[in-house]
C-alpha cells in the first residue's frame, strides 16, 4: 500500500482494467504537481468479473462492471475510477460524473481465429464465441450459418479458449488488443460497415464525484475533448433507446473539423432485423446529434424491440 496516497484510482483487476488505470495514472502525473506515490491504483473485485457462467444479460447487464467501484467514490474511499466507457450504464448514480476520457483508441472489433482472415472465410458452420449480442447480432445478420455460443473472461482467457479449440473464432475489441500489446492476435480488424462497434467501444473514461472541485480540476487537465464529444453523441442515441444488455445496439461517432457524423444501428439477437441510421450534425452540440439519431431510429422500430432487463 502507499502510504496516504492524494489520489486513489479504482479499477477492476482484470490485465487489461490494470493497464488502463496505470495509463489514467501516468496521465495524471505528466501534469506535473503529483509523485508516484501521491496515486494509488486500488483493485475493486466487481460482479461481473466474479460471475463467468453467465452471459451479462443474465445476470443484470453493463452496471455489474461499475457497481462496486461506484460505491468506493461515493463512500469516499476512492477519489476516481478508470472504465472502458462501454461498460459505463448512460444513466450514472447521483453525485457521480464522467470527468475525464483518455484519447480514443481504434475503435473497432478485430475477429480472431487460427487460420481464417475474414468472417466470410469461416467454414460454413463454424462456432464462433462472444459475449456480446451487438457481435452476434451482426454476425448472425451477415452469415446466418454460424453458430454463436457465449464466451466470456478477459482476453487472456478467450485466447486460451480458442487455442483449446472450444470455438473456431471469437471476436474482441482492437482497443484492448493494443493496450495489452497483444495486437497480433488479430486475423482481421473488421471494417465498421461489417461490424459496427459498441458505443464508446475504445475509449477509457474516469469517473469522480461531482463535488469534487480538486479532482475535477485535475481530470480537466488529461481530458480529450475530441474523444469526449463523439462519446457525448453515442451516449445520448443510446440513452433515447433505453436499450439493455438484451438489446443489440451499436453506434459510433467521428468528429471530422466542425461536424460530426453519427452511425448506429439496432438489431434482434438472430440478426434477422437490422435497422441502421447516419446523421451528421454540428461538433458543438453532440447531445443534439445523439437525441436527434436515437429517436428517429427509435419511432422506426416495431413495439416491444428493445427489450428490457
Amino acid at each position: 500500500m502507499t502510504p496516504n496516497p492524494s489520489l486513489r484510482i479504482g479499477t477492476r483487476g482484470s490485465p487489461l482494467a490494470l493497464a488502463q488505470a496505470q495509463m489514467v495514472k501516468s496521465a495524471l502525473l505528466a501534469q506535473g504537481g503529483l509523485a508516484d506515490g501521491d496515486v494509488e491504483i486500488v483493485v475493486i473485485s466487481v460482479k461481473g468479473d466474479r460471475v463467468q457462467d453467465r452471459t451479462l444479460a443474465e445476470i443484470g447487464g453493463k452496471g455489474l462492471f461499475t457497481e462496486e467501484i461506484e460505491a468506493g467514490l461515493l463512500d469516499g474511499s476512492l477519489h476516481l475510477a478508470v472504465h472502458s466507457t462501454k461498460d459505463m450504464p448512460t444513466r450514472l448514480p447521483d453525485g457521480l460524473v464522467l470527468g475525464a476520457f483518455l484519447p480514443r483508441a481504434d475503435p473497432r472489433d478485430a475477429l480472431i481465429t487460427r487460420g481464417p482472415r475474414s468472417i466470410a472465410e469461416l467454414p460454413r458452420g463454424a462456432v464462433v464465441g462472444t459475449a456480446s449480442l451487438r457481435r452476434q447480432a451482426q454476425l448472425k445478420a451477415a452469415r446466418p450459418d454460424l453458430v454463436v455460443v457465449p464466451l466470456r473472461g478477459n482476453v487472456q482467457t478467450r485466447l486460451r479458449k480458442l487455442d483449446a479449440g472450444e470455438v473456431q473464432a471469437t471476436l474482441l475489441a482492437m482497443a484492448g488488443l493494443v493496450r495489452l500489446g497483444l495486437q497480433h492476435e488479430a486475423s482481421a480488424a473488421l471494417s465498421v460497415e461489417e461490424m459496427l462497434p459498441a458505443v464508446a467501444q475504445g475509449a477509457i473514461c474516469v469517473e469522480c464525484r461531482a463535488d469534487d472541485r480538486a479532482v475535477r480540476a485535475l481530470l480537466d487537465g488529461i481530458n480529450h475533448a475530441a474523444t469526449m464529444t463523439a462519446i457525448t453523441a453515442e451516449r445520448d442515441f443510446l440513452a433515447v433507446l433505453d436499450g439493455s444488455c438484451r438489446t443489440p445496439i451499436a453506434a459510433l461517432a467521428e468528429l471530422d473539423d466542425d461536424r460530426l457524423r453519427l452511425r448506429g444501428l439496432v438489431a434482434s439477437p438472430d440478426g434477422a432485423s437490422v435497422e441502421r441510421i447516419e446523421l451528421a450534425g454540428d461538433a458543438a452540440d453532440p447531445a443534439a446529434l445523439g437525441l436527434q439519431a436515437g429517436s428517429e431510429l427509435k419511432a422506426r422500430l416495431p413495439s416491444g424491440c428493445l427489450a428490457q432487463a
